[in-house]
C-alpha cells in the first residue's frame, strides 16, 4: 500500500501542477511547460529517482511560467554602464562606519545595518542614537519605530525602506529619467543622481533619531553643509575624496553628491545573489535538497508566497513586488522609544499612511524581499517574530494567529501591551483572508526554502567582518561589532 506521506506528495504534486498551469494562462500562453506527469493512479510504489524527477520538472515548470534566470547578480555591471569603482566603494565602506556623518556622534550606518546581520539590524526595532556604543544583541538605547532593512542586494530596488518613501518612478533604481520622488522636502530634487541610492544617501544623516539628534538646529540641508563642514576639514577624507572626484583633486569642496555616490557604490559592492535557488535555476539540479526543492514548489505553487514576493518584472529576482500590503503583523510600541508612535494610544504605526496621508494606506508596508532573510535575527517590519517559522506560519493564517501571538520571546523592552490588532485586521489584504494550509513537515519544507535555499553563503558574518575597517579617516572609534 502507498504511505499517507506518498498520497500527500501526490495531492502536492497534482496541485502544483494545476497551478503551473494557471500561471501559464495568466501569462498568455497555450505552450506547456515540463511541470511533471503528477502521481500515477496505480497504488505501485514510486521510486525516489521517480519522485525526485518528477519534483525537478514541477520545480524547471514555476521558475520557466516566472522567467526565473538566478543570473540577476551578473546584470549588474550591465546596468550601471561600468564595472564596480573598488576604490569609490571602500571610500563609501570607510563612511559606512564612520560616525561623522551623524551629528549626535555616536552612530553611523554600520549602526543599524550592521555585517553581523547582512548589513541590516541586529534588533527587532531599531537603535539608532544614543546607543551604547554596541552593534548586536547586546545594542542598548531607545528605539525607533521599525527594524532597519538589510542593504544588501538594494542596487536591485525600485523602492526603499518599509513604506516605499524613496522610489524610483520609472520603476528601475538604475534610471533617473523619470525622476527619484522622495517625501518633502526633498521631492524630487535629487533626480539628477545617477542611481537611487546615490540620492537615498542623503537622507540618513538627516534623521533625528537615526544620526543628527536634537541638539544642532536647522533644516535637512543644514545639518547636511555642517556634516560638509566636517568632512572637508579632515585632511585624509579629502584625500580619499581627491582619488574618487577630480573636482576635489583640484582643489574643491567635497560635495553631497560625493558623498551620496560614494556609498551608492558601497552598496553596489554588496550584491549576495548567488544562493542555492539561483545555481539550481541555471541548471546545477543539485544546489537544493530535496527538502528545499518541496519548500520551492510550495512558494511558487499552493503556498501562492510569490504573488506577494516576487520574482517577475520589476522585482529583479529580488522576492517582493516592491508594493504594499496589510498583512495583519502585530502591533508593537517600545517601552523606551524617540518616535511619536501613532493612534490615540500611541501604539500604532499606520506605515505607507504616514507618507501619502491617505487612510485607505494604513497599516501598509512593503513586502519584504527575502533574499538572505536567514540572516535576520527578526522578522517583519517591527521584528515581531524571532523565528522564519514562525514568521511564515503566521502568514498562512494571520486572523487566527494574530489572537495567539505573544510578544514573550522579544527584549524585555517590547514586551508591553501589544497596540490593537482589529483595526488590522480589518484592512487585512484580500490575498490573505483565505487561510492556506499546509501540514507540519511541509511547512519545515516552506522553511528550508526561504532559509537556506534563499541564502548566498557569500553573506554569511563570517564572510564579513573583514569590512569593518580597523582604522576610521576620521579617527574616531569604531563601533564595538558583536560576531557571533
Amino acid at each position: 500500500m502507498r504511505s499517507e506521506g506518498g498520497r500527500r506528495r501526490g495531492e502536492g504534486r497534482r496541485l502544483a501542477a494545476a497551478a503551473c498551469l494557471v500561471l501559464l494562462a495568466a501569462c498568455g500562453t497555450d505552450e506547456p511547460l515540463p511541470v511533471g506527469p503528477g502521481e500515477p493512479d496505480t497504488e505501485q510504489p514510486v521510486s525516489a529517482a521517480t519522485e525526485s524527477g518528477s519534483l525537478d520538472a514541477e520545480l524547471r515548470g514555476y521558475l520557466a511560467a516566472q522567467g526565473y534566470s538566478g543570473r540577476v547578480a551578473s546584470t549588474l555591471e550591465s546596468r550601471l554602464g561600468r564595472p564596480v569603482d573598488r576604490g569609490l566603494a571602500n571610500l563609501g565602506r570607510m563612511l559606512w562606519f564612520d560616525r561623522i556623518l551623524g551629528l549626535n556622534g555616536d552612530n553611523a550606518c554600520a549602526g543599524c545595518h550592521s555585517p553581523t546581520n547582512g548589513f541590516g539590524d541586529t534588533q527587532s526595532i531599531a537603535i539608532g542614537i544614543d546607543n551604547n556604543g554596541i552593534v548586536g544583541p547586546d545594542r542598548r538605547g531607545p528605539r525607533n519605530q521599525r527594524r532597519t532593512p538589510m542593504a544588501i542586494n538594494t542596487t536591485f530596488y525600485p523602492t526603499l525602506m518599509w513604506n516605499s518613501r524613496f522610489r524610483s518612478l520609472s520603476g528601475d533604481p538604475f534610471d533617473n529619467t523619470a525622476g527619484f520622488l522622495f517625501p518633502a522636502p526633498e521631492g524630487a530634487s535629487l533626480s539628477h543622481l545617477p542611481h537611487l541610492l546615490a540620492a537615498q544617501a542623503f537622507i540618513p544623516p538627516t534623521e533625528r533619531t537615526e544620526a543628527a539628534g536634537f541638539h544642532f538646529p536647522g533644516t535637512n540641508d543644514d545639518i547636511r553643509r555642517e556634516v560638509l563642514r566636517r568632512l572637508n576639514g579632515i585632511g585624509r577624507y579629502r584625500r580619499l575624496f581627491g582619488r574618487a572626484f577630480a573636482t576635489v583633486r583640484a582643489g574643491g569642496a567635497i560635495t553631497f553628491d560625493n558623498v551620496g555616490q560614494a556609498i551608492a557604490e558601497f552598496e553596489f559592492s554588496l550584491v549576495f545573489a548567488d544562493a542555492p535557488i539561483d545555481r539550481y535555476a541555471r541548471g546545477d539540479t543539485r544546489a537544493l535538497t530535496e527538502s528545499q526543492k518541496r519548500g520551492a514548489v510550495l512558494f511558487f505553487g499552493r503556498a501562492g508566497c510569490v504573488r506577494c514576493h516576487a520574482v517577475s518584472g520589476r522585482s529583479n529576482e529580488m522576492y517582493s513586488d516592491f508594493d504594499q500590503h496589510v498583512i495583519g503583523v502585530p502591533q508593537l510600541a517600545p517601552l523606551a522609544t524617540n518616535v511619536a508612535f501613532d493612534g490615540p494610544g500611541a501604539n500604532e504605526d499606520f506605515g505607507l499612511e504616514q507618507v501619502t496621508g491617505d487612510p485607505v494606506d494604513r497599516y501598509r508596508f512593503r513586502t519584504s524581499p527575502l533574499r538572505n532573510v536567514a540572516l535576520q535575527p527578526t522578522f517583519m517590519h517591527n521584528g515581531a517574530f524571532v523565528r522564519l517559522e514562525d514568521a511564515l506560519r503566521y502568514h498562512l493564517d494571520p486572523a487566527r494567529h494574530a489572537s495567539e501571538y505573544r510578544s514573550s520571546a522579544l527584549a524585555a523592552d517590547l514586551r508591553g501591551s501589544l497596540g490593537p490588532i482589529a483595526p488590522v485586521l480589518a484592512h487585512l489584504d484580500p490575498a490573505l483572508r483565505a487561510p492556506v494550509t499546509v501540514t507540519e513537515p511541509e511547512l519545515s519544507d516552506l522553511v528550508a526554502f526561504v532559509g537556506e535555499g534563499l541564502l548566498d553563503p557569500a553573506a554569511r558574518p563570517a564572510r564579513l567582518r573583514h569590512l569593518v575597517p580597523e582604522v576610521l579617516p576620521s579617527g574616531a572609534p569604531s563601533l564595538t561589532f558583536e560576531f557571533r
